[in-house]
């Protein structure tokens, strides 16, 4: 099924409908696109897939790969990590541990509930972390961790944030700065974006990959058959050894958090020799920024303001220099002219 889905999308990318005396030409160009330009994301080929760190129907590796605890409850069609009731806490995570230096994790999930805008929440963790199977108050599990934290928050808890709801962001940390759940971890995420998840009546899904110290995080809740980006971002630092797991919590507020499956990919990516040469597991978990986490704070969006600049900034800087340039050359013009007016008058 998985396959079959990143067939279409990669029909869905290329956004064209092809005669069936194209398809064979279809085939090499999706391939050739899928490679130089949408690298970043698997193409689903079952010879990647790590069924060992896979969780998929009909579940039958819970209970030896994978176990669970507080209010999840398995069914043959879900993991409902949380009912839609209040001061609810659950969590599932994989028995064994990943030794894979470069994976991506595809996340198809559902959240759902009676509330109305704003009337629901708390929202979905999805982690590769240190700990595992420990309940906390970070979305069903610790808050001071090490590792990698993907939250899908449904509920703004920061009253003086402009910021739009639900949001993804990510977190990496070596278990010293716990995420501030009262202004929604904006002042350690990494970067994140809003995406409409909750209540849709077809599928919704989530992909984060790690690969040479890149994360990337990409979404696909639209129904459209296609990724689309929310984070990516380079100098990230995440040790082999840690667990892959997902969360979800209810306060007051509350919402059905329900895991289809989570499909790990291994990614085929060569290293150096010097890279080869490292102790993965001994690495701590880091982000190379140039400016703290915390300067995050006070940037409403969310973005880091250190980071490279998109291309319609560049557009921006771009036309501010030739409209500089412009206007120094008009008033060069005028004074060149009024100069040369003067001396006319000494002749």
């Amino acid at each position: 099924m998985d396959a079959g889905r990143s067939a279409i999308r990669g029909v869905g990318l290329f956004g064209a409908a092809v005669s069936s005396m194209d398809l064979r030409c279809l085939a090499l160009l999706s391939l050739l696109h899928c490679v130089a330009v949408f690298g970043d994301i698997t193409d689903g080929n079952a010879e990647h897939l790590k069924r060992e760190h896979s969780l998929m129907k009909p579940y039958q590796g819970v209970g030896s790969q994978w176990d669970f605890s507080g209010s999840t409850l398995v069914t043959s069609q879900y993991v409902r990590l949380t009912p839609d009731e209040r001061s609810k806490q659950g969590s599932i995570w994989n028995t064994v541990p990943c030794f894979l230096k470069d994976w991506e994790m595809h996340v198809q999930f559902r959240v759902h509930g009676l509330g109305k805008k704003n009337l629901h929440g708390d929202g979905i963790a999805i982690w590769y972390t240190k700990e595992r199977l420990q309940l906390g108050p970070l979305y069903g599990s610790v808050a001071n961790f090490h590792g990698l934290a993907v939250v899908l928050d449904t509920y703004p808890n920061d009253d003086t944030s402009d910021r739009s709801f639900p949001y993804i962001s990510a977190m990496v940390s070596n278990g010293s700065v716990p995420y501030d759940h009262g202004k929604d971890g904006r002042s350690t995420e990494l970067g994140g974006c809003t995406a409409e998840i909750r209540n849709k009546d077809h599928d919704t899904y989530l992909a984060i990959r790690y690969s040479k110290g890149r994360l990337t995080i990409m979404v696909d809740v639209d129904d459209r058959n296609e990724w689309k980006e929310c984070l990516d971002i380079a100098g990230v630092r995440l040790p082999t050894g840690y667990f892959f797991g997902a969360s979800a919590a209810t306060g007051d507020l509350s919402d059905n958090h329900d895991i289809i499956s989570m499909k790990m990919y291994q990614l085929m990516v060569e290293h150096t020799p010097e890279e080869d040469s490292l102790d993965w597991s001994k690495i701590e978990p880091s982000v190379s920024l140039l400016k703290s986490p915390k300067d995050n704070i006070d940037d409403p969006t969310g973005n880091f303001r250190s980071t490279p600049l998109t291309g319609w900034k560049v557009f921006l800087l771009l036309l501010c220099a030739l409209l500089g340039i412009v206007v120094c050359a008009v008033v060069g013009a005028v004074v060149f002219q009024r100069q040369q007016e003067r001396n006319k008058r000494f002749y």
